[in-house]
């Protein structure tokens, strides 16, 4: 998915389902004796088989005798990795053929397993396991024309982790047909990629920002190819303001990656308007989370053109700083000194800075002083 949205793989999406097939009903909740019961005897009842996931061999076995006093009406088996390919052959044939309705088994029923008659699962510690783990796990059942069910429980009176809580949130909301790329768009932000240009990243995109490391990649492919490449500054911004598309304002996963890309490409006045009316024609007035992130995308991609090192917010003061005094002539100070008078002061000291102070509206005048300095370095080639 990552390499399809920085434009190295094409993506196509299938949302429509086979025919007769149902949305798997899907519940995710704290491990109850009584509801594990109720819900193998409710499989069984109707001739069909369940899959308990227990993701741990040491005591799998221990798992399957705790069921097998729970529901003495069950034939359960276990199988897992660590078995012969002979003993677990044996077993998942007799599974197969019906001698057995319960399949205690590890995750490796994870992929490649199609057993039609097999339409409830119960996954143990379900908040352990990884988003994409819990989607392909959920994906083994709901295989016909019959209704499904996965249940997903974690263990009683546990504090989740906020990691967890989204993983099986996400579970949980996504369960419609074509649901699989919001499950990895989620997946990819809260394991891979983190909020698209927003804070809470991973990796080496925590450490630049998405934005910049799709720049960063799309640079190596470049010199891969033979084709130029143009230097990036990495500027960090840490200003406080909220920037980011609500849910509320756009809910479709896919319509949302599609504005964010498009936001993470503004870099003129041109883009910007573009992009407002699209977006209140698409999706009506724009709020102000959006605003920010559009005013805030602008200032990042044209302060990286100036070669600028870190944009901070001090209190009322703005900072900023660049990566070299080679980038600040005495002609753009001259500039600046008439366009903004006291409210901008320089400082060349050390690390070579402007301080800048907003009149009323932060991001506003930020982004008309980014606009000033780089037209001005684009106009005498600094």
């Amino acid at each position: 998915l990552h390499m399809s949205l920085i434009g190295i793989r094409d993506m196509s999406i299938i949302d429509e389902p086979p025919e007769e097939r149902y949305p798997v009903q899907t519940y995710v909740v704290e491990f109850n004796e009584q509801m594990i019961r109720e819900a193998i005897l409710k499989e069984i009842e109707r001739g069909g088989q369940v899959y308990f996931v227990y993701n741990r061999v040491e005591d799998i076995d221990k798992m399957a005798l705790q069921l097998k006093r729970l529901v003495p009406e069950a034939s359960i088996v276990v199988g897992h990795g660590q078995m012969s390919e002979r003993e677990l052959e044996k077993v998942m044939i007799d599974f197969i053929d019906g001698k057995y309705n319960v399949l205690v088994c590890t995750t490796i029923i994870e992929t490649g397993l199609d057993i039609p008659n097999v339409n409830t699962i119960i996954i143990y510690n379900a908040d352990k396991m990884g988003l994409s783990q819990l989607y392909q796990l959920r994906g083994r059942v709901g295989r016909t024309n019959r209704v499904a069910y996965a249940y997903f429980t974690y263990e009683k009176n546990k504090v989740l982790t906020e990691v967890a809580e989204k993983r099986l949130r996400a579970i949980r909301d996504f369960t419609e047909f074509g649901s699989g790329f919001k499950i990895a768009m989620r997946d990819l932000e809260i394991r891979g990629a983190g909020n698209l240009l927003g804070v809470e990243q991973h990796g080496h995109i925590e450490a630049i920002g998405y934005d910049l490391y799709v720049k960063f990649l799309n640079q190596t492919i470049k010199r891969l190819k033979g084709e130029s490449v143009e230097e990036l500054e990495d500027t960090t911004i840490d200003l406080n303001v909220d920037g980011y598309i609500p849910s509320k304002y756009i809910e479709d996963e896919e319509q949302k990656i599609e504005i964010y890309k498009k936001i993470a490409a503004i870099r003129s006045m041109d883009d910007y308007r573009e992009l407002i009316d699209e977006l209140i024609d698409r999706f009506g007035d724009i709020p102000k989370e959006v605003e920010n992130l559009m005013d805030i995308s602008y200032i990042k991609n044209n302060a990286n053109s100036c070669h600028m090192k870190n944009i901070a917010q001090l209190g009322n003061v703005i900072s900023l700083e660049f990566s070299s005094m080679k980038y600040i002539s005495p002609e753009l100070i001259h500039y600046l000194s008439q366009e903004y008078g006291k409210r901008l002061e320089f400082d060349l000291s050390n690390t070579p800075s402007f301080r800048f102070r907003p009149k009323m509206d932060l991001l506003s005048d930020l982004k008309g002083l980014i606009a000033k300095i780089n037209g001005f370095s684009k106009e005498n080639n600094i």
